[in-house]
């Protein structure tokens, strides 16, 4: 691959994946209608948001994996140069399984890692210049419970950096970065674990999906593109196109159709 040997002579060793072909089950009935890293987060979507974050660190293309919601991805996604696109099939791959599909696309760079579903304000540019270039390296939130201790399976991840070698002796088959990386290199103390200095919201229910969106906007409420509020709208989200009637009051709400409103508490962050 001439363009990836050419990044490697300017220094440039990592390359960008953003994680997103999980089904999103605990994000229904908002999935029901569009896949989950293609839900508006502000005035974009969480995958976008995602790709921006990465591509700025690593450079573009940035890889973006495929599988639940296809159709509507690959949509989203047509003509777009800077991303790389990796079709799951017949099944999605998980974590680790990604990884291992991408090792073409990788072409010897080692990979920064993030999930589309994750919001946060962390400095990924900090991040990779710490790495060391040989270890495993996570940024995340201490597990549950045990905040004396920096990473755990129950972590919050923010992003991860996968050294080359280790990413191409993986198997392209389902399987979980914990599982098949993270803890093997944290038993064996290979693992760099850094600590997550701020919020870090995992949109898997529309509680945290909620409280994500409101926090990015100070709490103000988040009115999509093309939507119409007629009404008074405090505390929620409002997706692209969808209508408030003027009898309405919607709070803590997520309004995304004429037949879908979501009622929710936002998380706490």
């Amino acid at each position: 691959m001439a363009d990836s040997l050419a990044e490697r002579a300017r220094g440039v060793v990592l390359a960008g994946v953003v994680l997103s072909a999980g089904e999103g089950r605990r994000l229904r009935p908002l999935t029901d209608l569009r896949p989950k890293p293609l839900c508006p987060m502000g005035a974009t979507t969480l995958l976008d948001r995602a790709v921006a974050q990465v591509g700025a660190v690593t450079g573009t293309p940035v890889a973006v994996n495929v599988h639940h919601g296809r159709d509507a991805m690959l949509a989203h996604l047509a003509d777009r140069h800077d991303v790389h696109v990796s079709e799951e099939e017949p099944e999605a791959l998980g974590t680790a399984g990604a990884l291992a599909a991408l090792v073409d696309f990788l072409d010897g760079r080692s990979a920064l890692v993030v999930n589309a579903d994750t919001v946060h304000a962390e400095d990924l540019r900090a991040f990779v210049a710490g790495w060391d270039g040989r270890r495993v390296r996570v940024l995340a939130t201490p597990p549950p419970g045990a905040p004396d201790e920096p990473f755990g399976p129950r972590s919050g991840i923010v992003a991860s950096i996968a050294p080359w070698d280790l990413v191409r002796e993986l198997s392209a088959e389902p399987s979980g970065l914990w599982e098949v990386l993270w803890r093997p290199q944290l038993e064996a103390g290979a693992l760099d674990a850094v600590a997550a200095t701020g919020p870090v919201v995992d949109c898997g229910t529309p509680e945290q999906y909620l409280a994500a969106n409101l926090w990015l906007s100070g709490g103000r409420p988040v009115i999509g593109q093309g939507a119409v509020v007629r009404g008074t709208v405090e505390r929620s989200v409002v997706w692209p196109g969808a209508v408030v009637g003027p009898d309405e009051h919607l709070v803590d709400a997520i309004r995304a159709d004429a037949h879908h409103t979501v009622l929710v508490r936002p998380a706490e962050i």
